[in-house]
C-alpha cells in the first residue's frame, strides 16, 4: 500500500477527480469532510429553489461527497470545525466590512482552516499527505502557478507559510478543467456535471445582501459624484459595494457608466464618478500589511496580482521598517483596501499580504478608506 493521503471531499468536481488521480497513482487515500458552517445556528439560510427539497447546500455537497467516495471506493470522514470557522473567518469578514475595506474570507479560509486545522486533523488520522482539489502546483518546493491559468487559485492560497505547504499535494495543477470534466465523466461521478460553485466560501450563492442583514445593520445613503459633489441617488449599505464596481448603483436620470470611486465611513457616502477611465480609479502606489512569504525569495522587483483573475503588473516594492511593504506600479485601476496584493517571480507564488492604503504621488487617497 502507498503512502496516505486525506483529501479535502468538498462535494464538488474537482476534489472528486483529484482523489481519482491519487488512487491511480498509487496513494492510500481517503477523504475528509469539513463542515464549516451550522445552519441551525447561525440562521442565514434563505433556501435555494434549485437543490431538491430544499435542502442545505452544505448538506447536499456531503451527500455528493458520500456518493462519490462510494463510487471511486475510499473511505469518507467528517469533522466539524464551525467555532473555528466563525472565530478566524467570519468574524475577520465581518469586521472588514465594519470598516468599509472588501474582503477575501476565502484566503483566510485555506490559512486558518484548510491547511491548519484540516491538516492537524488528517495528520490525526496517520496522513503522510495532504491534498486538495485546488489548481495549483508544488515544484522543487515553491507553489507555483496551475497548467489552467484561467482557473489557477494560487492567489487564494497567498498567506500560506512555508510549514503549511510540506507534504502538500496538487493533483490538478497540470491538467485543464476540461480536462476534469472529461475525467469525472469518464468514470461516471456523481458530481460529473456538477455545477461549480460560486460567490464567497460560506454563503455560496445565496443573496449576499439579504444574508449580512443577519449579521450587520443595513444604513442607507447618499451616493455623490465625487467631481460634482452632486447627489446621484443613494445606496442600501457602504458594505454592498467594492471599488470599480458599475452594476447595482441607484443612480436614477442618468444614462452614464458611473464607477465606485470611493467610501466616506463617517458621512456613510458611497462615491461615484463617469467611465471606467476615470483618474479617481487609478493609483500608483500601496501599503501592504499583513505580510506572508513561503519561501526564501525577497525580490526588490516582480509581479503582483491585485485581485484574483487580474492580470499580473510589474511592481517595485520597498520593505518598511513596521514590517509593512511599499508597492509601486504604474497606474491600475480599482486597488481596493481589504483585497489581497499576491506576489509573484515567473510562475511562483512567493506570497502576499492584504492591502492597507492606496496613494497617488505618495499621498493616501482620501476618499479609499
Amino acid at each position: 500500500m502507498g503512502k496516505k493521503v486525506i483529501i479535502g471531499m468538498s462535494g464538488g468536481v474537482d476534489s472528486s477527480v483529484a482523489a481519482i488521480l491519487l488512487k491511480e497513482q498509487g496513494y492510500d487515500v481517503e477523504g475528509l469532510f469539513m463542515r464549516n458552517w451550522d445552519v441551525s445556528i447561525n440562521n442565514d439560510y434563505l433556501g435555494n429553489p434549485t437543490l431538491n427539497n430544499n435542502i442545505c447546500p452544505q448538506e447536499q455537497d456531503y451527500n455528493d461527497a458520500v456518493k462519490v467516495c462510494e463510487e471511486i471506493g475510499i473511505k469518507l470522514h467528517r469533522i466539524d470545525f464551525v467555532k473555528e470557522y466563525w472565530d478566524n473567518v467570519f468574524e475577520y469578514f465581518l469586521d472588514e466590512l465594519k470598516k468599509g475595506r472588501t474582503p477575501n474570507p476565502d484566503i483566510m479560509c485555506n490559512k486558518y482552516i484548510k491547511f491548519d486545522c484540516f491538516k492537524k486533523e488528517a495528520l490525526r488520522l496517520g496522513a503522510d499527505y495532504i491534498a486538495t482539489g485546488h489548481y495549483a502546483k508544488m515544484k522543487d518546493g515553491y507553489l507555483c502557478r496551475s497548467k489552467d491559468q484561467n482557473k489557477d487559485q494560487t492567489y487564494f492560497l497567498s498567506q500560506l507559510n512555508h510549514e503549511q505547504l510540506e507534504n502538500v499535494l496538487f493533483p490538478l495543477g497540470d491538467i485543464d478543467k476540461t480536462e476534469v470534466r472529461k475525467i469525472a465523466l469518464e468514470n461516471n461521478l456523481t458530481t460529473a456535471k456538477k455545477k461549480d460553485s460560486t460567490g464567497i466560501c460560506f454563503i455560496g450563492e445565496r443573496n449576499f445582501k439579504e444574508f449580512l442583514k443577519n449579521y450587520l445593520p443595513t444604513k442607507h445613503g447618499d451616493i455623490v459624484n465625487i467631481e460634482t459633489n452632486e447627489k446621484m441617488g443613494e445606496h442600501i449599505g457602504l458594505m454592498y459595494y467594492t471599488i470599480g464596481q458599475r452594476k447595482g448603483l441607484d443612480v436614477g436620470g442618468t444614462k452614464d457608466r458611473m464607477f465606485v470611486v470611493g467610501k466616506d465611513l463617517n458621512k456613510n457616502i458611497l462615491y461615484v464618478a463617469l467611465g471606467e477611465d476615470n483618474e479617481y480609479l487609478l493609483s500608483d502606489s500601496c501599503i501592504v500589511e499583513d505580510i506572508n512569504f513561503n519561501c526564501d525569495i525577497r525580490p526588490d522587483k516582480c509581479t503582483a496580482k491585485f485581485r484574483y483573475r487580474a492580470p499580473d503588473y510589474p511592481v517595485t516594492l520597498e520593505y518598511l521598517d513596521d514590517g509593512n511593504i511599499l508597492v509601486r506600479y504604474d497606474n491600475i485601476k480599482s486597488v481596493t483596501p481589504g483585497q489581497a496584493c499576491v506576489f509573484y517571480q515567473d510562475e511562483k507564488c512567493i506570497g502576499g499580504g492584504i492591502i492597507k492604503e492606496v496613494m497617488k504621488n505618495d499621498e493616501k487617497l482620501w476618499y479609499l478608506l
